[in-house]
């Protein structure tokens, strides 16, 4: 949740954000590219482990609860996704725009797994791990309906228009290979099995994305080449497509995501304890930092000399906006600027945590928070 919020820093502050990609290669600095890239592991684990919780709640209260709760819980998050977050995003309030991404996805995919739990655990983990390593095959296929399930678009109308920016058929083999995994946490399973599974899993993972990405002909629709300097050739073997997620992108971004399941499963210290109320109240958290970056966002394009209006009512996303080209500052006050608004959300989710914690047992609806 920390690392995630780095990105959203970068696009609302950080100048070369309205200038160019900062994966293209023959532009963005070392930096640069590695401030977005970091950002990559964000998505993909938040999906895995959104699968693994879904199995847990699935153990304890029994498939129909947990199908209902998918159900109710996927709608939901995309209702949020359409009225809130799309708002917090652009300061739209014509809502004659909208920005269909990862709350999206979480809330299709939710509604999908609602279906799939009544699936054999073989028959989704098979169908898990098709959509996770055959929808490269379905790139150049185009057509609408085909955008929401696996084309990142921008769809313009009369009196609105829609991005799809996260196209839903991989990220539902994420959450299904998740919710196979679930089972790793089963109490039946020692720790130490566990960890073992996991180990192997994770460096299985990053075995097949160095080999698949290596041998460059299946895995991802961008291929890496030879860049300027070694360390630019690096970065393009890194440079993956997100959009929607590559098979090699999931294998780089999953695979040291268990490893790090399996190596963090230990009491919390006083750091991890601090930052893991994050993690507890990620919907508050997330909602309420996209609206403060952007209010400062505000802030900061009206002192160096632009119109509020600038940086309101979009109907693209923010770094596509021309009139903010110019705008914008160099990575410190990105990194500065992130780290302030996490440590301002700081006490407001350690109080949000102490009181969900607290009555959840008698509000159902903190569930959905």
């Amino acid at each position: 949740m920390i690392i995630m919020a780095l990105d959203h820093a970068r696009d609302y502050f950080n100048g070369s954000a309205y200038l160019y990609d900062p994966t293209d290669l023959t532009q963005a600095s070392p930096a640069l590219f590695l401030t977005r890239w970091i950002t990559h592991y964000c998505a993909p684990i938040f999906m895995l482990l959104a699968g693994i919780a879904a199995c847990l709640y699935g153990n304890k209260n029994g498939r129909k609860a947990v199908s209902f709760f998918l159900f109710t819980r996927g709608a939901w998050l995309i209702f949020v996704e359409l009225f809130i977050v799309t708002v917090g995003w652009t300061f739209n309030l014509h809502f004659t725009f909208y920005i269909l991404q990862v709350i999206w996805a979480f809330g299709v995919a939710m509604v999908a797994l609602a279906a799939l739990v009544w699936l054999s655990r073989p028959v989704l983990l098979t169908l898990a791990l098709v959509l996770i390593a055959g929808h490269n095959l379905l790139d150049s296929f185009s057509t609408v309906v085909w955008a929401f399930l696996h084309q990142f678009t921008f769809f313009s109308y009369p009196h609105f228009s829609f991005v799809i920016g996260y196209p839903i058929l991989p990220w539902l083999g994420i959450i299904s290979l998740g919710y196979c995994l679930g089972s790793l946490y089963a109490p039946t399973v020692a720790p130490h099995r566990r960890k073992k599974a996991l180990r192997i899993l994770g460096i299985s993972a990053i075995g097949a994305f160095i080999l698949i990405r290596w041998i460059n002909i299946y895995g991802d629709p961008a291929p890496w080449s030879t860049q300027r300097t070694p360390l630019y050739t690096f970065l393009s073997f890194l440079n993956v497509t997100k959009y929607p997620p590559s098979l090699d992108y999931i294998l780089m971004t999953l695979g040291p995501g268990l490893l790090f399941l399996a190596v963090a499963e230990k009491p919390l210290n006083q750091f991890t304890a601090k930052i893991a109320i994050f993690g507890r109240v990620p919907f508050f958290y997330y909602i309420l930092h996209i609206y403060l970056f952007h209010a400062i966002a505000v802030v900061a394009a009206m002192i160096q000399g632009h119109p509020a209006s600038d940086m309101t009512n979009f109907t693209n996303w923010v770094t596509a906006n021309p009139k903010l080209k110019g705008y914008g500052f160099g990575l410190g006050v990105v990194y500065t600027v992130w780290i302030a608004v996490v440590l301002a959300l700081y006490p407001l989710c350690k109080r949000f945590d102490g009181y969900k914690r607290a009555n959840q047992a008698q509000k159902k609806w903190l569930s959905y928070l």
